[in-house]
């Protein structure tokens, strides 16, 4: 059977949830479709183009399609991180996926490129933009990572504790976009750069 691209990226996203980050080894994708690993490289080039298609279908799979953004920039800062949390740890070592690959610089630039044009809205200036937008991507992919990790070692019996009942990611948010405010509405109201 011929396979194509999005066949893969399916089929990547099954071993992920089912093996882990660690086990989505071409050679796995390979067996798993009933190919030779070297038939993937038709569709990509290299592992990390794999994992980057991975990574942007994690967060399209995630993205709300219920209406438009809210206009208030830090209303649609928190829509886009609470999209990008509930995308990643929909899927095993999802955070640690799409994190990776935004870190490589290889895809999953859609949470960032939005957190910045809400920033930009808000009052930022174009020099602080760019440092706030990974801060709060920072915030995110790392608590996600903590919540899936924590999760996944008490699955596995790794660790005793149970599955935390409460998640403070909200209020953690809060605290970083409340900074944000602080800063966009310094020197009385002037755009800060």
């Amino acid at each position: 059977m011929r396979y194509h691209r999005d066949d893969i990226v399916d089929r990547a996203l099954v071993v992920l949830d089912t093996y882990g980050l660690a086990d989505l080894t071409m050679r796995r994708l390979g067996s798993e479709l009933g190919v030779q690993p070297s038939a993937l490289y038709h569709h990509f080039p290299n592992k990390q183009q794999l994992l980057a298609a991975v990574a942007d279908e994690v967060l399209a799979r995630g993205r709300r399609r219920s209406g438009e953004r809210p206009a208030a920039w830090d209303a649609r800062a928190e829509a886009v991180c609470s999209e990008l949390r509930d995308a990643m740890l929909a899927y095993r070592d999802g955070a640690e996926l799409v994190a990776t690959v935004r870190s490589f610089g290889l895809g999953a630039a859609t949470p960032y490129d939005e957190l910045a044009a809400a920033l930009a809205d808000g009052g930022l200036g174009p020099l602080l933009v760019p440092t706030a937008a990974r801060t709060v991507l920072h915030f995110v992919f790392g608590h996600a990572l903590d919540e899936q990790t924590h999760l996944q070692a008490g699955s596995v019996g790794a660790i005793d504790e149970e599955p935390r009942a409460d998640s403070d990611f909200a209020l953690g948010l809060g605290i970083v976009l409340d900074g944000i405010r602080l800063l966009a509405g310094a020197r009385s109201g002037r755009t800060v750069t």
